[in-house]
């Protein structure tokens, strides 16, 4: 089970911490993932992380204002974004997908697991 937190209403430029927590399963085993979906617009991979956190990967548009870490100690994993704008507006997923090597995943369709989103709106 994944359970997101963290979203929010925020101004353009504004910061927001979104996590997930993951329960069930050994949670460093798993590859792990933030999607996005806007309304009237297809799921779009953000940020995407490796299991032991050494690889990671970003979406373009947010590359050099987010960072995606995470704490398999606290089975947790994060998406810090800045300098927020307008158009990050939308419902925020995490994913996961057991992997036995250290793959960074940044399809949707790679991952086996979801949580239930958690709304970030910003407003100009």
């Amino acid at each position: 089970q994944l359970v997101e937190s963290g979203g929010g209403m925020v101004q353009a430029g504004g910061s927001l911490r979104l996590s997930c927590v993951g329960s069930g399963r050994t949670f460093s085993d798993y590859g792990m993932g933030w999607f996005r979906q806007a309304p009237g617009k297809e799921r779009e991979f953000v940020a995407a992380i490796s299991r032991a956190a050494t690889k990671v990967n970003y979406k373009e548009a947010v590359k050099g204002r987010s960072t995606i870490s995470r704490d398999n100690v606290k089975n947790t994993v994060y998406l810090d974004i800045h300098r927020l704008k307008p158009e990050d507006t939308a419902v925020y997923f995490c994913a996961a997908k057991r992997t036995v090597t250290g793959a960074v995943i940044s399809s949707a369709d790679g991952y086996s697991h979801w949580g239930q989103g958690t709304q970030v709106t910003v407003s100009s």
